[in-house]
């Protein structure tokens, strides 16, 4: 099982997540996108994406230098265990607990506001949400939870170089043997978001929106004033 979980679904998700993007890039192009929903409602909306975005790319940053970067390198450039931890302790978990807030403002909001509840789709949204609200739950749990009542956990001597095993195409799942229960149902179901990922709003994450940069301007007109500028002219003459 342990061969299973950390030498193989790691290439099952990464295939369904390769795979499925294509796939629908080709097959469903005009569906490509988060189908956004801020017509429908817009206070919740605002709170609930600022939240969560802002929280997420800190989220996504730290993973990036936490799993990616030797523990040896920040040891080369000074940075000890002690002073990585605190840093990971407070920053990353203010911005988990802020994309956790966030998602949860998500959540409510589509459970509650009948417009947005009547236009969402089961696996588009529901699943999609559910998940991520998951991982993120899982991920502040061992942040703010377990490393605060048990001590830090050092991943970066087993994560670490498990998943830049697993990216270089030689994985090493013995050492992941030994993880937290908490921090191995958070790395799974971030493995399983990822595999179902393309067939959920979460699939603009690969959408770079650069024709705007080069997009004319489009003008608009408030249509009360314009009716009442027509009304006026229409008196006059």
């Amino acid at each position: 099982m342990n061969e299973f979980l950390w030498g193989v679904v790691p290439y099952l998700s990464l295939a369904f997540l390769v795979g499925g993007t294509l796939h629908r890039y080709v097959s469903d192009p005009i569906g490509w996108g988060s189908r956004s929903s801020q017509l429908l409602e817009r206070r919740w909306l605002k709170w609930g994406s600022l939240l969560f975005h802002w929280g997420i790319l800190f989220v996504f940053v730290g993973h990036v230098l936490g799993l990616l970067v030797p523990v040896e390198v920040w040891r080369a450039i000074g940075v000890g265990e002690a002073l990585y931890h605190l840093t990971a302790d407070w920053v990353g978990g203010a911005a988990g607990a802020a994309a956790w807030a966030g998602l949860a403002v998500l959540l409510l909001r589509r459970a509650l506001n009948r417009r947005v509840r009547l236009n969402s789709d089961v696996l588009m949204d529901w699943v999609a949400l559910v998940l991520l609200f998951v991982v993120v739950s899982l991920g502040v749990a061992m942040t703010v939870g377990y490393n605060n009542v048990f001590g830090p956990y050092e991943y970066r001597t087993t994560v670490g170089p498990w998943i830049r095993s697993v990216l270089v195409l030689q994985p090493e799942p013995g050492l992941m043997a030994r993880v937290p229960v908490l921090l191995q149902a958070h790395i799974l179901a971030a493995w399983v978001l990822f595999a179902i990922s393309p067939y959920t709003r979460l699939v603009h994450i690969w959408s770079l929106p650069l024709a705007y940069l080069r997009r004319a301007p489009i003008q608009y007109r408030s249509r009360t004033h314009y009716a009442h500028r027509a009304t006026e002219e229409g008196g006059r003459t």
